[in-house]
């Protein structure tokens, strides 16, 4: 069986009687075993997938089949499936078994998508290179010697490398899409609160959003119009409806886009991203559209207003993990007081640790509204600056990384280093907004490089028509 480009190919196929969703499900798990050196599943649900597609062969012949069914999906593992193995790809969850499933999951099932195993990820999230999960490292399928991005590497590679149609994984400040930009493909980050968080393990709560990998923008788009819109469980989630995505990819009109000046102008700006940004631009303003440098004086604030709330959330919300109820206990404490330090010093990785760390710090009494009360004060102005933006504009354009993917071990003993990764994509998180991150060439080593598009809120419809239009206008 030949690869798959599309979901569009997949559901041509089934229509004329070429395959079916068994042959799919089949075909993915031979490229999973092929390809298992990558180290992007965790674990592959071979026996409940097949059955899954069995079931879906019966409905397709009987005319009842869900608007999915063909679509073979991985999970990042921090997205709860009932009766499944979910660890955040962390030792302190080391077998936990899911009682329910996340409410993204659970929509994907509804419309007969087939979730075919759960993907490697930076432990809980915290990572931008995916070389802090115990499950060992994900490799690049262009450059195995360098990093896929993170934290959802796992699930940028599996959908790089033919291992499933679409993929989940988790955008907190950039980790759905930096891992597209290093491994070519698409990633969304939704406006926050468009898919509700129930049953995604958190990492910081008022940052933390479901997002989608794919190889072309149609298919990401029918995923997000299914995963997205309200959740009883999730009391944050937006009752907005949800627009098909899918079916609003024309775009005819005239836009008008703005790049932010700070970061074409940015020390750490690799030359090639610089100039592939540029010619994108260039290109907007001959087809007629207006194009505009505008200046963010609040870049570099972004970071640190990102890092210090983000880590302050961390703290409160990985306190859970104490070795009491669930997960790993250590095996050498001696009284009440060492199993919860032992637990904790055991079952976190270093960069956890670190975050836990500063999170706590910055809420400690002494230094609660120096640190964590300011950054609050800082995140609204950037929302309100980004926002007052996108009324003016319709799509602020950047790079989605200062850099294409970094060699294994090149930011390890520099956390600011592998922090500064993040710069470009931070802002979105922070302000809430959604931003995708397409194609846009490579550089001289064949590295793939991103393009970030961000819209106002919940103008999913519109970001996606205009990605569509620059991925069109790519090739």
């Amino acid at each position: 069986m030949s690869s798959f480009h599309s979901f569009d190919d997949i559901k041509k196929a089934i229509a004329n009687n070429e395959t079916d969703c068994k042959a799919i499900v089949n075909h993915y798990l031979k490229n999973i075993q092929a390809k298992a050196h990558l180290n992007a599943f965790v674990e592959v649900y071979t026996h409940a997938a097949l059955e899954q597609a069995a079931v879906i062969d019966s409905k397709i012949a009987s005319g009842k089949a869900g608007k999915l069914a063909g679509m073979v999906v991985g999970i990042k593992d921090v997205l709860c499936y009932a009766g499944h193995e979910v660890n955040s790809s962390s030792k302190i969850l080391e077998g936990f078994e899911s009682q329910f499933t996340a409410t993204a999951v659970q929509k994907l099932i509804d419309e007969d998508a087939i979730i075919i195993g759960r993907l490697n990820c930076d432990e809980f999230g915290m990572g931008s290179s995916n070389e802090n999960s115990v499950h060992g490292k994900v490799l690049n399928a262009i450059d195995e010697s360098r990093v896929p991005g993170g934290s959802s590497g796992g699930s940028a590679v599996a959908v790089q490398a033919n291992l499933c149609t679409v993929s989940l994984g988790t955008d907190t400040g950039g980790s759905v899409r930096q891992p597209a930009a290093f491994t070519g493909i698409v990633g969304i980050k939704p406006t926050y609160s468009r898919v509700s968080r129930f049953g995604l393990i958190a990492y910081a709560s008022s940052f933390d959003t479901i997002g989608v990998f794919s190889t072309n923008v149609k298919d990401n788009a029918l995923v997000l119009e299914v995963i997205a819109g309200p959740d009883e469980y999730d009391s944050t989630v937006s009752k907005k409806p949800v627009p098909n995505y899918s079916e609003l990819l024309n775009f005819s009109k005239s836009a008008k886009v703005a790049y932010l000046k700070e970061t074409l102008h940015s020390e750490s700006l690799q030359e090639e991203i610089k100039s592939n940004t540029i010619a994108v631009l260039e290109r907007l303003k001959q087809e007629g559209h207006q194009v505009e440098e505008v200046d963010f004086p609040l870049l570099e604030h972004v970071l640190p207003t990102y890092y210090i709330l983000t880590t302050a959330e961390a703290s409160s919300n990985l306190s859970r993990f104490d070795g009491v109820k669930f997960g790993y206990r250590t095996p050498n404490a001696h009284n009440l007081e060492s199993m919860y330090k032992l637990t904790r010093a055991e079952g976190f990785g270093e960069e956890v640790k670190r975050r836990i760390m500063l999170g706590t710090f910055v809420l400690s009494a002494s230094y609660y509204d120096a640190y964590f009360t300011k950054a609050q004060k800082v995140r609204r102005l950037i929302k309100e600056f980004t926002e007052d933006l996108l009324t003016k504009f319709d799509y602020i354009i950047m790079p989605t990384t200062p850099s294409t993917a970094f060699k294994f071990g090149e930011h390890s003993n520099d956390p600011v280093a592998m922090y500064l990764e993040d710069l470009f994509t931070v802002q979105a998180s922070v302000s809430g907004v959604p931003s995708v991150s397409i194609p846009n060439g490579e550089d001289k080593n064949g590295l793939p490089i991103g393009l970030q598009i961000m819209a106002n809120s919940f103008k999913e419809a519109d970001l996606y028509a205009f990605a569509d239009y620059l991925m069109e206008s790519n090739n």
